[in-house]
């Protein structure tokens, strides 16, 4: 559900959270609202994380290629200062931060924005993905999307890793990732290796 300004109270801020697997329509989501702020002349400041350089380094883009002016940050700290004169702050790409993103989205909330979170709930071992699993519980507003398994078609919240890599974080698409639903997930088989991180 997506927050209606018009039925909160004036100086709240809150937090909304757009969650699922790859190829869900987080970021299309993200960008949507967006958007949406911006034709309504709120100030809006929007955030990604450094390591994520796979379409654009100064823009959001989606996989369908839709695309919105964005700012790419080392730390979740950096986004206080950038985001002080502004109503709405966008947040993608979420699952590649730290722990330190939970304070800093609870103070740019307490400080009466409205922030908006988007990133995957599970890594590629469908294991809860921090900070997601934090911010879940802290937001007032959550939309988990879903892809169409590219197996057989059904509702998919998985995201499959296509290569043999067991780092947790590897950026990328379709050419090392796919959307699968729970049935036609194959998780990865554990190592001594994988097992610690």
């Amino acid at each position: 559900m997506e927050s209606n300004p018009h039925l909160l109270p004036k100086d709240i801020g809150w937090i909304e959270v757009i969650t699922g697997c790859m190829f869900s329509g987080k970021t299309e989501e993200l960008i949507r609202r967006l958007r949406r702020a911006e034709i309504a002349k709120q100030k809006v400041s929007i955030f990604k994380p450094k390591i994520d350089t796979r379409y654009s380094s100064d823009h959001l883009v989606s996989h369908s290629q839709t695309k919105i002016k964005s700012q790419m940050v080392s730390s979740p700290y950096e986004i206080l200062e950038l985001s002080k004169d502004s109503l709405v702050v966008g947040i993608d790409e979420c699952q590649f931060f730290d722990l330190s993103l939970i304070d800093v989205c609870n103070t740019l909330a307490n400080q009466g924005k409205r922030v908006i979170c988007a990133g995957l709930d599970q890594d590629y071992r469908g294991i809860p993905f921090e900070p997601m699993p934090q911010l879940l519980a802290i937001a007032e507003y959550i939309t988990k999307t879903l892809a169409i398994c590219v197996v057989c078609g059904n509702p998919a919240d998985k995201t499959q890793r296509k290569t043999t890599n067991s780092e947790r974080v590897i950026v990328g698409a379709d050419e090392i990732y796919e959307a699968r639903c729970r049935k036609c997930f194959q998780p990865p088989i554990e190592t001594n290796q994988s097992k610690k991180i």
